[in-house]
């Protein structure tokens, strides 16, 4: 009995070792269909952060409109849903302070990304609907908007954002 666990033994660890010298990755292209439909709720607590979560509003567009996929501006259709501090950005009198944020939604929007605005939120933050840019709706609650996209068929996505505390270099 000992002798055949051992064997076994042998095999399964001879087997892993020659899987290991034959691993290696590879690329695979996911057959992404038109019409794509994605919610991203914007959360943050730094409303400098909106540049980190507009990246992955980026990231989604870039992939699906480079090759093999070529999809159009409008095969996206994307929502972004905005309830935390970040709504600071999306008001006039801080364009200045977040000019380069305020520029990428500004173009997310002329590619009919729609950015939405809790009202709730903006009631909070002392905001009335004439404080935001012209590109932003207000809407009555943040949930109640995600709940809705979602029931449209749309898929959420909540961008997380971290900070990076060692250099790709360091951990690559």
């Amino acid at each position: 009995m000992q002798h055949n666990r051992r064997r076994f033994m042998l095999a399964v660890l001879g087997a892993c070792a020659a899987g290991a010298a034959q691993a290696a990755g590879r690329l695979v292209q996911t057959p992404y269909k038109a019409p794509m439909k994605v919610v991203f709720e914007f959360y943050l607590d730094d409303p400098a952060t909106i540049a980190n979560a507009l990246f992955w509003v980026r990231s989604v567009f870039n992939t699906v409109q480079a090759s093999p996929y070529d999809f159009a501006p409008d095969d996206v259709q994307a929502v972004v849903v905005l309830h935390g501090t970040e709504i600071a950005t999306t008001v006039t009198r801080n364009e200045a302070t977040y000019r380069e944020a305020v520029d990428r939604m500004r173009y997310y929007a002329q590619m009919g990304v729609k950015f939405k605005v809790c009202g709730q939120a903006a009631h909070d933050f002392g905001y009335v609907p004439e404080d935001f840019q012209d590109f932003v709706d207000i809407v009555p609650n943040a949930m109640t908007e995600l709940v809705y996209w979602q029931q449209q068929g749309y898929a959420l996505i909540v961008p997380r954002i971290l900070i990076k505390r060692e250099s790709t270099d360091k951990i690559r």
